[in-house]
């Protein structure tokens, strides 16, 4: 068999072909907090379909988490607007997320370090690798 024959595969003859349908997401009415999005993996409850009904524990709070948290967020509602951009309170929403993601990360970096390389406009020297990984927190500061 040449390399072209199969590549358009093939089903066996009892195998139906199916029809995806994927139904559009209704108006967000209800949300998650922050963390908890982050742990179950999106913020409207109407999406969550954990899969095998294993849902996660939420992780501690850090600082690192909850930068995480906000940022997922803000992600999210990214998605939902791109479907629903005239949703006027998912926008005011986003647009609070926007700007808690930015002193998230403002405090985070001036606390633990840079996060990015935005991080280090007008810093005083490079300190990339200065500072401990968001993981080593914990051990070093007992948390």
């Amino acid at each position: 068999m040449s390399r072209n024959e199969n590549r358009f595969g093939s089903l066996p003859s009892y195998a139906p072909l199916a029809a995806a349908y994927v139904p559009m997401q209704e108006d967000a009415i209800e949300t998650y907090e922050a963390s908890e999005a982050l742990a179950r993996g999106t913020l409207f409850p109407g999406l969550d379909l954990p899969f095998m009904n294993v849902v996660n524990d939420q992780a501690p709070e850090t600082p690192m988490s909850e930068m995480m948290a906000i940022d997922f967020v803000a992600d999210e509602l990214e998605l939902y607007l791109d479907t629903h951009s005239d949703d006027r309170e998912a926008f005011a929403m986003y647009q609070t997320f926007l700007a808690l993601r930015q002193e998230a990360r403002e405090r985070f970096a001036r606390s633990c370090g840079p996060v990015s390389q935005q991080d280090m406009l007008g810093a005083e020297r490079y300190s990339w690798l200065c500072n401990p990984w968001p993981w080593e927190y914990r051990t070093e500061r007992g948390r």
